[in-house]
């Protein structure tokens, strides 16, 4: 039987968030789990926990999925085996970035939702990528085909994220952190405070801006995550 692998995406990304990874790892079962449609994390992790029916698992996520993993973990820690977040931190988002979001959720809703602008989805990409066509349509018309509603929900989530750095970093499992080292979508400083202070969570950065992991840099993260699944568990 193959180890299963549960994967949470992040904003306004679906199932083909992981179409790169899922060749590379083809001796593990690995299982998407949607965001559930609410911007209340304890609902959302509640309907996580009923629908999974393992009794512990190996649980990845991405971006919002990432604190939304994290959240889950410090919630039902008696279900996780081991957890890992791709572009993602278990901490609230800055001032700054959330006073953006506002604004462009403001602007989405006042003009009528359009999807992710060319220059926006750019934004996302390594600089290596940003003339990446393919690349770039696969991330809009996954934004564009989860709708209005979903990035009012998704959006709203975000500015709710408290730091939930503490109840983390108190669990013992193995704990794996993957990001890009100027991807200006994370908080740094939690990292750095995660990768100083707590040696049970190992924190694997990477030269570049990209916060698109899975799709960008998929052999590297499909190793790490082979080498995450083999740690052994406290």
């Amino acid at each position: 039987m193959k180890e299963k692998i549960y994967l949470l995406p992040g904003l306004m990304t679906d199932e083909r968030l992981w179409s790169k990874l899922i060749p590379l790892l083809d001796d593990y079962e690995l299982i998407h789990l949607p965001l559930p449609h609410t911007c209340d994390f304890d609902q959302s992790v509640k309907q996580l926990n009923e629908q999974i029916e393992d009794e512990k698992i190996n649980l990845l996520g991405f971006s919002l999925g990432g604190y939304t993993a994290c959240y889950f973990a410090t919630k039902f820690p008696q279900k996780i085996k081991k957890l890992m977040l791709v572009a993602g931190t278990p901490s609230s988002m800055n001032e700054d970035e959330i006073e953006k979001r506002k604004l462009t959720l403001q602007q989405m809703n006042n003009l009528g939702f359009k999807g992710l602008s060319y220059k926006k989805t750019q934004s996302l990409l390594e600089e290596s990528n940003r003339d990446n066509e393919e690349l770039i349509a696969l991330v809009q018309d996954m934004f564009s085909s989860m709708g209005k509603d979903v990035y009012n929900v998704q959006m709203e989530s975000t500015f709710k994220r408290d730091d939930i750095y503490e109840e983390l970093t108190a669990l013992k499992i193995p704990i794996k952190f993957f990001y890009s080292l100027n991807d200006r979508l994370i908080n740094h400083e939690s990292l750095k405070k995660i990768k100083k202070e707590h040696t049970n969570i190992e924190v694997i950065s990477r030269e570049g801006t990209s916060h698109m992991l899975p799709l960008e840099t998929p052999e590297l993260l499909s190793d790490l995550i082979k080498s995450w699944i083999k740690e052994s568990s406290f």
